[in-house]
C-alpha cells in the first residue's frame, strides 16, 4: 500500500465533505475565514475538532488542551483561542481549566390524551 496516500476522509474523522477539505494527513491545512459564508464552515469545523479532541465531563488544564491541539493543526495556541471565542470549548475565569460546554438535551413535551368519555350504561 502506498503510505503517501490519504484515506477518503484526509484523516480528519469527518464524512463532511467542507470539513474533509480543510485536511490534509489529520492536519488542518486551511482555517476558514471569519467572512462571508466561511465563517459557518470555520463554526462547523471548530466543533468538529473540539469533539474529536476533548472529552465531554472532563476538565482540561492548558497544557493538555496544547497537546491535544498541538498535532491537529499548526497555530494551536490561536486554535485554542478560536475553540474558546466560539464557545466550542469552555475556560473558566481564571484561565486555568477548560471543559467542553454542557450541552442540554433537547427536552420533548409528552403529548397528552385527553380521555374520551365512555356513555354510561345503565
Amino acid at each position: 500500500m502506498d503510505k503517501s496516500r490519504q484515506p477518503a476522509d484526509r484523516g480528519s474523522g469527518s464524512a463532511d465533505s467542507q470539513i474533509i477539505q480543510c485536511y490534509s494527513h489529520g492536519r488542518v491545512v486551511q482555517m476558514p475565514s471569519l467572512r462571508g459564508r466561511s465563517q459557518e464552515l470555520r463554526d462547523k469545523l471548530l466543533k468538529h475538532i473540539a469533539a474529536r479532541a476533548f472529552e465531554p465531563g472532563r476538565a482540561y488544564n492548558e497544557q493538555e488542551v496544547n497537546a491535544a491541539l498541538m498535532p491537529v493543526f499548526d497555530d494551536y495556541v490561536a486554535l485554542r483561542r478560536y475553540l474558546v471565542e466560539s464557545r466550542h470549548l469552555m475556560r473558566d475565569q481564571a484561565g486555568r481549566e477548560y471543559r467542553l460546554p454542557v450541552q442540554t438535551p433537547t427536552v420533548q413535551t409528552p403529548t397528552v390524551q385527553t380521555p374520551t368519555a365512555v356513555p354510561a350504561q345503565g
